[in-house]
C-alpha cells in the first residue's frame, strides 16, 4: 500500500524577520550599554565631596577615583577592539559590560578609598570593552548604511542622555548616599545584558593574539595619560610626568615596530593607511580637544570663579547635553542627502564659531550667556561624530571594525586628555585664570579648524 508524506515547507520568510528581531535586540543592548557607560563617567565628579567625607581620603585620593578610570579605559581602548573582532563584537561587549557591573557593584559595597580606586580601574577596563565593541556589533547587525546610519544615531543618543541625566542624577543620589551612584549602574547594564541574548552572536576569527602589540599598546596609552593627568596639577617638567612620557615614546616606538613586522598585528598598517581610518582619528582628536576642553575649563570657571556649586555647575551643561541628543538624528538625516563630509564639516563650524564667542565674551558676562554658548560645541560635536563613526563603519570590513572603533576612541580620548593637561597649565599661570581660559579657548577652536581641512576630503557620497 502506497502511502503518502507531506513535506514540511521551510518558512524562509521568517529568517529576515529573526534576523530584524536580532539587530533591534542589538541596538537595544548597546543603547543602554553606551548609556550606562556615560552616565557613569558624568555622575562620579558630583560625588567627590560626599565620597570624601564618608572615607576622610585626601585630595590626591579622590582625584584617583575619576583618573583611574580615565587611564584605564584609555589605556585598554586599543587592545579591547582587536579583542573584540578575535571573540566576536556580542560576546566582547557581553563580557565588557558584566565586568563593569560587577565593578560598580563592589564601587558602591567598598570599604575603603583604596578598594574603591581599585573597583574604579576595572571599570574602566569594562568600559573600554564595551565602547568599540558596541560599534562593531552595531556594524554587523545593520549591514545596510543607511540604517545602520540611524542606528549609530541612536546610539548617539543614548551616550548624550547618559551624559545629561548624569550631573543631576548624581547629585539627587549623593543626597541619599554616594553608593548609590554606583548601584543605579545595575538596573540599567543586568536589562541591557539579557537582551543582548536575544541577538545573533557574532563571529570570531582564529587569528593568534598580537602579545607585544597588546602589552605595548596598554604601557604606551596609560603612561601618556597618567603623564597628561599628573601634568595637569604639577606641569610637564616634573620629573614623574617626564618618566611618564619616556615610559610611553619607548613602549609606542616597540608597539609601531611590532605592527609593522609581525605575522598578526592588532591593528594593521593597512587599516590605519585608509582615507577614512587617518581622517576619522585627526578629526576625532581634534574635536575633544574643543568639546572635552571646553567642559573642563567651564566646569572649573563657573565653580571657582563664579562661585557655582558641583550641582550647580552640572546643571549648567544640561541645555547643551539635552540639545545634542537631538543631533544624531539630525546628523543621519543629513549623512542620507549630502554624506558624511557635510555633518562633519558643519560640526566643526559650530564648534569653532562656539569656541571663539566663549573665549571674545567679556568677564561680566552673563552666566546663562555661557550655557547658550556651550550649546554649538555640543551640537556640533555631535553632528560631526555621528557622521565619523557612520564613514568609518562603512569604510572598514566588518571583521575590522571593533578594531577601528578602538582606534577611533582611543584618538579621542587622547586629545580630551591632553587638552586637559594643557589648558590645565595655562589657566594655572601667574597671569590668571580668565586670560588662561581665554587662550586655551582660542588653541581649542583653531586646533578644530585646522582639521576642518581634512573633513573636506571627506567621501561625499550620501549613505542610502
Amino acid at each position: 500500500m502506497a502511502t503518502s508524506q507531506a513535506s514540511t515547507p521551510i518558512a524562509t520568510g521568517d529568517l529576515p524577520a529573526r534576523r530584524d528581531a536580532g539587530s533591534r535586540w542589538a541596538l537595544a543592548a548597546v543603547l543602554l550599554g553606551f548609556f550606562v557607560i556615560m552616565l557613569d563617567a558624568m555622575v562620579v565628579n558630583v560625588a567627590l565631596p560626599a565620597i570624601g567625607d564618608g572615607f576622610g581620603g585626601g585630595m590626591t585620593g579622590l582625584q584617583w577615583v575619576v583618573d583611574g578610570y580615565t587611564l584605564a579605559f584609555a589605556a585598554f581602548l586599543l587592545t579591547a577592539g582587536a579583542v573584540s573582532d578575535r571573540v566576536g563584537a556580542r560576546q566582547a561587549f557581553a563580557a565588557g559590560l558584566a565586568l563593569f557591573v560587577l565593578a560598580s557593584a563592589v564601587c558602591g559595597l567598598a570599604p575603603n578609598l583604596g578598594v574603591l580606586v581599585g573597583a574604579r580601574l576595572v571599570q574602566g577596563v569594562g568600559a573600554a570593552m564595551v565602547v568599540p565593541s558596541s560599534l562593531a556589533l552595531l556594524r554587523e547587525a545593520f549591514p545596510d548604511s543607511g540604517k545602520r546610519a540611524r542606528a549609530i544615531a541612536l546610539w548617539g543618543v543614548g551616550g548624550s542622555v547618559g551624559a545629561a541625566a548624569g550631573p543631576v542624577a548624581g547629585g539627587l543620589l549623593t543626597v541619599v548616599d554616594w553608593r548609590m551612584i554606583f548601584f543605579v549602574n545595575l538596573p540599567v547594564g543586568l536589562p541591557a545584558l539579557m537582551m543582548l541574548r536575544r541577538a545573533d552572536r557574532s563571529p570570531t576569527r582564529e587569528v593568534p593574539f598580537d602579545q607585544v602589540g597588546q602589552v605595548t599598546a596598554v604601557i604606551a596609552m596609560g603612561a601618556l595619560t597618567y603623564a597628561a593627568i599628573e601634568a595637569g596639577a604639577d606641569g610637564f617638567g616634573a620629573p614623574p610626568v617626564l618618566i611618564a612620557l619616556a615610559v610611553a615614546v619607548v613602549a609606542a616606538v616597540v608597539y609601531a615596530l611590532a605592527q609593522a613586522r609581525g605575522r598578526h598585528p592588532m591593528t594593521p598598517l593597512p587599516l590605519l593607511r585608509t582615507p577614512a581610518m587617518r581622517l576619522s582619528a585627526l578629526i576625532g582628536f581634534a574635536l575633544n580637544v574643543g568639546f572635552y576642553g571646553m567642559i573642563f575649563l567651564l566646569g572649573l570657571y563657573l565653580q571657582q570663579i563664579r562661585g557655582l556649586s558641583a550641582l550647580a555647575a552640572g546643571a549648567a551643561f544640561l541645555p547643551m547635553t539635552l540639545l545634542t541628543s537631538f543631533m544624531g538624528p539630525v546628523s543621519a538625516r543629513m549623512m542620507a542627502r549630502f554624506g558624511a563630509r557635510v555633518p562633519v564639516i558643519a560640526g566643526q563650524c559650530l564648534i569653532v564659531t562656539g569656541l571663539l564667542l566663549m573665549a571674545a565674551a567679556p568677564a561680566s558676562a552673563p552666566t546663562g550667556l555661557l550655557v547658550a554658548l556651550m550649546v554649538p560645541v555640543g551640537a556640533g560635536g555631535a553632528l560631526a561624530v555621528t557622521a565619523l563613526v557612520a564613514l568609518l563603519l562603512e569604510s572598514v570590513p566588518a571583521e575590522r571594525a571593533g578594531t577601528a572603533g578602538g582606534v577611533l576612541n582611543t584618538s579621542r580620548q587622547l586629545g580630551g586628555a591632553l587638552a586637559v593637561a594643557v589648558f590645565g597649565g595655562f589657566v594655572a599661570t601667574p597671569g590668571g585664570f580668565v586670560d588662561g581660559l581665554r587662550i586655551s579657548l582660542v588653541i581649542a577652536a583653531l586646533t578644530v579648524a585646522a582639521t576642518g581641512l581634512a573633513g573636506l576630503r571627506l567621501k561625499p557620497a550620501p549613505l542610502s
